[in-house]
């Protein structure tokens, strides 16, 4: 335990820690499970701050280390109980239910975090990520795939999630 190892989490935990709520969420439907998987990603990102080299940036570290433990946990927790899609065979996505006007951005938001869960996790990566606002080049660093696949990728899943919210808003 170095005081640079802490030093260095509690810089990227104030500047990310709401990021690192984000992705959670996106991974994690269960709030109780999410509360886990939070725990985790921080206790895992403190322990990586003692391998960290600088050869790549804190952002990209910090988003990486999340990431990575995000997956493993859904993959974990969800093994046996939960079977997910490829792209090319969402068909449908129960509907939420109507929630009246007045929660109308509440229920949008709900119906396109359902739809990221239902994707494999290489692709709920990738969506979750972009929309943390990181770019093609970000998310490649990230994930370890090219920004060519990355923006390709991109732009499958906006296409996909665009026409299956439309059609769960319209069931």
């Amino acid at each position: 335990m170095s005081n640079d190892q802490d030093a260095r989490y509690a810089d990227a935990a104030a500047q990310w820690g709401a990021a690192l709520q984000r992705i959670a969420r996106a991974y994690e439907a269960d709030p109780e499970r999410r509360r886990d998987l939070l725990q985790d990603m921080h206790v895992t990102l403190w322990k990586s701050f003692a391998a960290f080299d600088g050869r790549c940036s804190v952002r990209t570290w910090v988003y990486r280390v999340a990431s990575n433990v995000a997956a493993s946990h859904v993959a974990r927790e969800r093994r046996d109980r939960l079977q997910l899609v490829t792209l090319d065979t969402i068909e449908h996505v129960p509907d939420e239910g109507d929630v009246g006007e007045k929660f109308e951005e509440e229920a949008a938001l709900s119906r396109l975090t359902a739809l990221i869960h239902r994707l494999k996790a290489p692709d709920r990566q990738v969506m979750t990520l972009y929309l943390e606002g990181l770019s093609a080049d970000s998310i490649a660093e990230v994930t370890g795939l090219s920004p060519g696949a990355i923006a390709t990728r991109i732009s499958r899943l906006k296409v996909l999630l665009t026409r299956l919210f439309h059609e769960a808003a319209n069931v």
